[in-house]
């Protein structure tokens, strides 16, 4: 995951931020506050977004990444939904929870073929037998 594309994804949240900002310089010109005010808001909104933004991506990215290298070293990949750990975040126990029900649905999927197969197996089976019968008592 590279930080540009995750900062393109939260460009709504950033304009959003930009535009409650530039309200609040508005406000604060009207009322004539002094300029260390003016600069101090907005600065600490910015750091402190910018601080949660770069810890989302920091968290994100380490969980992807250690998905795909789990992935990457499994045999058998359709083990990762039991391999990968809980995520600390939504999107993560999302992901987790969709790959856990697509793991259930593909069980279900294999074992309703397997019985198909056990079924025609025991009808050739029982045919074979039926047909030695009449065979064998010539």
């Amino acid at each position: 995951m590279k930080f540009s594309s995750f900062i393109k994804d939260k460009i709504l949240q950033i304009s959003l931020i930009a535009f409650g900002i530039a309200t609040i310089e508005i406000f604060l010109l009207c009322y004539h506050y002094g300029n260390f005010i003016k600069i101090y808001i907005p600065l600490i909104m910015l750091i402190l977004y910018f601080i949660s933004i770069v810890i989302e991506y920091f968290k994100k990215k380490v969980y992807y990444e250690n998905i795909y290298k789990t992935l990457d070293e499994l045999k058998e990949k359709y083990l990762i939904t039991e391999i990968i750990e809980n995520s600390s975040f939504v999107e993560g126990k999302i992901l987790k929870d969709i790959l856990e029900q697509i793991d259930k649905s593909m069980i279900e999927n294999v074992n309703n073929y397997k019985y198909l197969t056990e079924d025609y197996k025991e009808y050739i089976e029982m045919w074979i037998h039926e047909i030695k019968i009449p065979i064998a008592s010539r």
